[in-house]
């Protein structure tokens, strides 16, 4: 068996991202998420207690959160979420400091954790759009709206369809490019 070029990190591929797999195992988790898009909507470094009161109050619903929560989550980010993430270089822990911000391979996750990407929620809303007015205007045909009701339902139809898979293949498209 031929041995690698040069050696990889855990999870990562010869081209240096992330592996699918590893990106799925770490997303799975809820309270590595949370730490992923609170260390994202951060300006830099968080402590491990800051990062583990933000959790633990979401986790809990109170704030300030009850101590055996924010030690329990404390506890599992300090012993084994943020080791995880630190091997997969997706945060940069400094254990001694109790300090963590974004690693180098954080932006890979960005697909994943991103809440309505600028680029896809166009075309959702375009396609949307797209299939209520094609609605608005049978309906208004069948009433028996002037003018409208002489145009050819199927036509409507036809446009609102086209309109709308064509918004769902760009949409499509963009997905696809960004995973590769």
């Amino acid at each position: 068996m031929a041995e690698p070029d040069s050696p990889t990190v855990s999870g990562e591929q010869a081209d240096g991202s992330l592996d699918e797999a590893d990106i799925h195992d770490v997303l799975r988790n809820e309270r590595r998420r949370l730490a992923l898009e609170r260390l994202r909507d951060g300006d830099g470094p968080e402590s491990v207690g800051d990062l583990a009161e933000h959790i633990a109050e979401i986790e809990s619903g109170e704030s300030p959160p009850p101590k055996n929560v924010r030690q329990s989550v404390y506890i599992s980010l300090h012993q084994t979420h943020l080791p995880k993430l630190d091997s997969l270089r997706i945060v940069a822990y400094d254990s001694r400091a109790k300090t963590v911000s974004l690693g180098s391979s954080a932006a890979e996750l960005d697909h994943y954790l991103a809440d309505g990407e600028p680029t896809q929620a166009p075309f959702a809303l375009l396609s949307l759009a797209t299939c209520l007015a094609g609605l608005a205007l049978l309906f208004a045909g069948w009433m028996g709206v002037p003018v409208i009701d002489r145009v050819d339902p199927r036509l409507v139809a036809g446009l609102a369809l086209t309109v709308a898979a064509v918004a769902a293949g760009a949409e499509l498209g963009l997905q696809t490019r960004s995973r590769t």
